[in-house]
């Protein structure tokens, strides 16, 4: 059994020795532990220094793609040097790692394949007021979608099964710690929480750099994810909002039409008319974005087996470019 550690980072070289430092060399239950860092296009040397700091592997972006797209370049060169269970932490040292054996427990016992750990939010006290409220609504909201009960969902502190891995496929450049937890929600994978430890804040975050800006990030990710994996679920109550107005001003004209009084409300037909039509095509749009959903799972099944095969034969990633100690990204 071999456990991989990965770092996603971005100009981390003021932070990264602390967070290297705190990593284990041994878990429980696994015969291998490595490290990983992903440098997505870092310009302070933080590939160099990760390699002098003793980490096993170093894949590195060759321009800056976003903290999603380090993190799945994470998982596909995990998956590439045959790990077993992924962990996935960050740069800044917030997350105790102590606590990555308590992340693998419930997947070495079946008992998950993914799990999230969650964070002392309301103790936590570099944590803003609102910023604490923002956190449990997010959670609560992702909690909806997904249909677990994930108590952090923000969190990136989690372990990932090997085959879990195979399956995750984030389209949000910005972060994937919302969209995994619903993809794997709605595709009916096991996940669970943990309670786990965090440090004190060494910089602040990049990934929140104000809270507007988090929370309409975060919704429009909730949202493109709900739509995409429960589309006629949407759209159904989408028409259903549309025709329930049309239906009422449509009966409503009908009855001062009835009552000789028709001609001087021909506004409640045309916008009868129009809720109902606008309401006919969301249904439309329920069908056809749900035959969508269909034949994307049908080719997410291709690639997990696509991906299976490759990965049976030990070929390696055609995308990762050997390069100085360091493997680059295509």
């Amino acid at each position: 059994m071999k456990l991989i550690i990965q770092i996603p980072c971005l100009n981390e070289s003021g932070t990264l020795a602390i967070a290297i430092a705190a990593l284990p060399r041994e878990v429980a239950g696994f015969d291998a532990v490595e490290w990983l860092v992903i440098d997505d296009g870092s310009t302070d040397g933080t590939a160099e220094l990760a390699l002098s700091l003793g980490v096993d592997h170093v894949v590195r972006h060759p321009v800056n793609r976003g903290l999603a797209a380090a993190f799945m370049t994470g998982m596909d060169t995990c998956l590439s040097l045959g790990a077993d269970v992924i962990v996935n932490t960050d740069a800044d040292n917030q997350y105790e790692a102590r606590d990555i054996p308590q992340l693998t427990v419930p997947i070495l016992a079946g008992e998950a394949d993914m799990v999230i750990g969650a964070r002392p939010i309301s103790e936590t006290e570099h944590f803003s007021w609102i910023k604490k409220k923002l956190q449990h609504l997010g959670s609560w909201a992702v909690r909806m979608a997904s249909k677990t009960d994930v108590a952090d969902a923000p969190s990136g502190f989690r372990a990932i099964s090997r085959e879990t891995a195979m399956r995750l496929n984030v389209f949000n450049p910005y972060t994937y710690t919302l969209e995994t937890i619903i993809q794997a929600g709605q595709s009916n994978m096991r996940i669970a929480s943990v309670p786990v430890r965090t440090n004190e804040d060494l910089r602040p975050s990049r990934l929140v750099k104000s809270i507007s800006s988090y929370v309409r990030r975060s919704l429009v990710t909730i949202f493109r994810v709900f739509v995409t994996y429960r589309p006629m679920f949407f759209f159904f109550w989408l028409a259903v909002l549309l025709a329930a107005p049309g239906v009422l001003i449509g009966v409503r004209f009908v009855y001062h039409y009835l009552s000789g009084q028709g001609g001087g409300h021909v506004q409640s037909l045309i916008l009868a008319s129009l809720l109902l039509t606008l309401s006919a095509l969301a249904a439309m749009c329920g069908l056809l974005a749900d035959l969508i959903a269909t034949n994307r799972k049908l080719q997410e099944r291709i690639r997990v087996d696509l991906l299976r095969a490759r990965l049976a034969q030990g070929q390696a990633d055609t995308r990762l470019v050997q390069s100085r100690g360091v493997v680059e990204a295509r």
